[in-house]
């Protein structure tokens, strides 16, 4: 999805104020025509402000947090990252379901075990005389044409590229006519997570998830419905662009298993790591989420089904520091119900992202969505006493029905940076605009927040 001017601005806006968790961060400074130095967009961001306290934070909270929309289990999770310590929580004995924040902890997991710079690989592969197979490497975003907007982030992969580079190193050899098989092999297991709703695979509201597929498995780009079997519906596309570089293929196309000293015809990589991390937590994409627990489980050596995935996830955020040992983990997009995180996990997440020793995490915190401004936070922060967070509030959102979370970091007046949660799992689903509107109130006041009294 195209960046709007403005919504770039405050991206960059933002990404200055997370300078200052590393080191102080110099204001950002224009020059005229005449080159004369323009004022500075922002003051000079300190490693530290003044510190927080537990009875200042509860202060600002106060009103936002008993707004009886919230419903009866809700609760919030306050960080000072810039010391280190927990400041403030409420309401936290017992977990809550995450909804969407949930892929903090999925796409974390997937920077430490793999790195930003990784990427997935579709090829194709020689099998026999006049035959190849198209195997599938887990790219979330491949495309089934290839996207020429300058704009559009981030830059993806497509069937069309492979097709011609395919064809002409087929050409090459003299071949311009073959048959075509497809390996989807490198995920295992369930293509659906038994915990989802059955209505959201027949709604669209998430795919089959596969190691092969094109538009996330779905039947036209940008509509809802999904094929029943990505694999074939992503083989059926590459041979539809084989014929249109001159190839010509064979009517039938079916599964078949690619050796591992199979010659290679052709290649396409996606994104790297860092950039699909944040393309799914900017736009809460449900199935970009679920490929990446998959990649997680291979990267541990758990497999790389959904079950393998969830044992990755738990093991690398041990490995973080956190405690996973009252949550239950059961996807990694936040879809199931039956998910139970507690709030200093999902703040957890964010805030090992934030530590000075963890760079290669730093893609979760640039990725979050900026408060009225980007991704699945652009429509928010407009309803009375939220405004003081549009542009300074970066959190992941989470909703289902009755289910409304953000999950995130604020840097206040004083210059501290605080990481926080807050949630609700109990909203009347008549008042689900207020009770979003509360939690926006919550971490508009902690951009406000000196908290010192």
């Amino acid at each position: 999805m195209a960046r709007s001017p403005r919504a770039v601005f405050v991206t960059l806006l933002a990404c200055t104020l997370l300078a200052g968790l590393t080191s102080g961060a110099q204001a950002v400074r224009g020059s005229s025509q005449r080159g004369t130095a323009a004022p500075a967009v922002l003051a000079p961001a300190k490693p530290k402000g003044t510190a927080p306290t537990t009875v200042g934070v509860q202060k600002v909270l106060a009103a936002a947090m008993k707004d009886p929309s919230l419903g009866r289990h809700h609760g919030v999770y306050v960080y000072d990252a810039s010391r280190g310590k927990a400041v403030y929580s409420a309401g936290i004995a017992t977990g809550f379901v995450p909804a969407s924040t949930m892929k903090l902890l999925t796409t974390v997991s997937a920077l430490e075990t793999m790195g930003p710079d990784h990427t997935f690989t579709t090829k194709v592969v020689r099998s026999g005389s006049g035959s190849i197979i198209l195997v599938g490497g887990g790219d979330p975003l491949l495309t089934t044409k290839r996207v020429t907007d300058p704009l559009d982030f981030p830059p993806r992969a497509s069937l069309q590229e492979l097709a011609v580079s395919t064809a002409t190193a087929l050409e090459a050899d003299g071949i311009t006519s073959v048959t075509l098989g497809y390996d989807a092999g490198l995920f295992t297991g369930p293509a659906a997570n038994a915990k989802w709703e059955p209505k959201y695979l027949t709604e669209g509201i998430a795919a089959r998830t596969s190691a092969l597929w094109v538009n996330e498995g779905r039947m036209t780009p940008g509509m809802a419905k999904r094929a029943t079997s990505p694999a074939q519906a992503a083989a059926s596309a590459f041979a539809l662009q084989l014929r249109a570089a001159g190839i010509t293929v064979a009517k039938a196309i079916k599964p078949a298993v690619a050796a591992s000293s199979g010659e290679d015809v052709a290649q396409v990589h996606s994104a790297s790591l860092g950039d699909i991390v944040e393309y799914v937590n900017l736009h809460s994409d449900n199935d970009g989420a679920e490929v990446l627990l998959r990649h997680v489980g291979l990267a541990t050596d758990n497999g790389g089904s959904y079950a393998g995935g969830i044992t990755g996830v738990r093991t690398t955020l041990t490995k973080l520091g956190l405690n996973v040992s009252k949550a239950r983990i059961e996807d990694g997009s936040g879809l199931s119900r039956t998910n139970q995180v507690p709030l200093d996990l999902l703040a957890g997440a964010v805030r090992v992202a934030a530590s000075p020793d963890k760079p290669q995490l730093r893609h979760l915190l640039t990725g979050l969505p900026v408060a009225g401004f980007t991704g699945s936070l652009e429509d928010r922060f407009a309803s009375p006493g939220t405004s003081a967070g549009t542009g300074l509030v970066r959190a992941k959102t989470g909703t289902l029905t009755g289910v409304h979370s953000l999950a995130g970091l604020v840097r206040t007046t004083s210059g501290t940076v605080l990481v926080f949660a807050v949630a609700t799992d109990t909203a009347p689903p008549a008042k689900a605009l207020d009770a979003r509107a509360a939690l926006d109130r919550a971490s508009a006041a902690l951009s406000t927040c000196g908290c010192t009294s």
